[in-house]
Parts: C-alpha cells; structure tokens; sequence
C-alpha cells in the first residue's frame, strides 16, 4: 500500500475530508480519535478516519493494525484486513525498540478479531495465544478467550482432562483460587475502611 506525495497532497487538500485539526495530527492522535469512535460505536467514522490516517501514514504499525482491524470488521474485506494486520506486525518488529515488547499483544488482538470477522476461529485463537507469549496477563486477549470458551490447561497435562486426578485437583485449585480473591477484596475493603476512620 505505497501512496505518492501527490495522493497524500489531495488527501490534505480535500478540506472536507480533513479538518485544520486533522491535517496536522501524528498517527497517535488518530488512534485517540479511532479509539473514542469505537468507544461510542461508531466504528464507521473510526473505519474513515483511518482510511485518511493510511494514506498520510501508511508505514505506521499501529494505524496499519487498526485499519485493518475495521477493514474486516466494518467493510467485511477479510483478506486485506489480514493482510494489513499482518504487515503492521513486522513493521512494528522491525521498528520497535527494546522494551516495547509489551506493545504486541495489541497487535495479535487486532489480527485475532480479524480472523473472528472471517469466520476463522482456530487462527483467531492462535493470534490471541501468540499475544499472550508477549503479555501473558493482557486482560482484553484474555477476555476474547473466555469469550471464545478457552479453558485453562488441566492441572496434570499428561492424564486426560476428565481423569478423576485432574477433576479433584481442579476443584482444589479453583477454590484456593476463589479463597486468595476473596481475601485480597476483604483486605482491600479493610484498608479502606481503616482509611476512612483516619480521616476523620
């Protein structure tokens, strides 16, 4: 997707199509933009903002994703938006710097939510799984797997999931788990409550 300086000039000529705002803004204050559209459901007016944010930035990893990200979703063109979530991932390998690691996760989102569009669940899995090998705690991919029915690992990977041991030891470690959740609310409202009697 190579654009000339001539079709980046009429983009910026075409006053209609971009404000004064507009004209002058980087690619980070397009993703805000994009961002409070689809906050707001609107994802056509965040689909145009980012077909004028391509052709001022069309090397930009982060616009590149997002683009590609509603070309599928909003215009239903499922294999350009693969394609462009695709190409935003190795320009964004070849452009990131150490300790923007955690920046990818955002990537394999997009290009997970691509694969959902184009009815392809087991590559919309896949994506989401490499998300998590850079971030294995980003809440959104995690939510998409819950969605999705993703169940965690058995306890004792080599026996089957329905082997009693796995059972027994599933129901131990879900309600320890359900226990240090629960103390760490109680804890969390006690200090606020011990908080609030120091104000006064």
């Amino acid at each position: 997707m190579e654009y000339n300086d001539e079709a980046k000039e009429s983009v910026i000529a075409g006053g209609a199509a971009l404000s004064d705002h507009i004209k002058e803004a980087m690619p980070v204050d397009y993703i805000r933009t994009v961002n409070a559209h689809l906050k707001s459901g609107n994802q056509k007016d965040a689909y145009d903002v980012l077909q004028q944010a391509v052709v001022l930035y069309p090397d930009d990893p982060f616009i590149l994703s997002y683009y590609g990200t509603l070309q599928a979703i909003a215009d239903k063109k499922y294999r350009s938006g693969i394609e462009n979530c695709t190409r935003a991932i190795v320009l964004f390998r070849k452009k990131s710097f150490f300790g923007e690691v955690e920046r990818f996760p955002v990537f394999y989102l997009n290009l997970g939510r691509v694969y959902l569009a184009a009815g392809k669940k087991k590559d919309a899995i896949d994506a989401f799984k490499k998300g998590l090998q850079y971030n294995g705690g980003y809440n959104a991919i995690l939510k998409k797997l819950k969605k999705l029915g993703m169940r965690n690992r058995p306890p004792v990977p080599f026996l089957d999931r329905s082997n009693p041991i796995n059972k027994y030891l599933g129901m131990v470690l879900r309600q320890e788990k359900k226990k240090l959740e629960g103390g760490v609310m109680m804890k969390s409202r006690g200090q606020s409550s011990a908080l609030r009697d120091n104000s006064r």
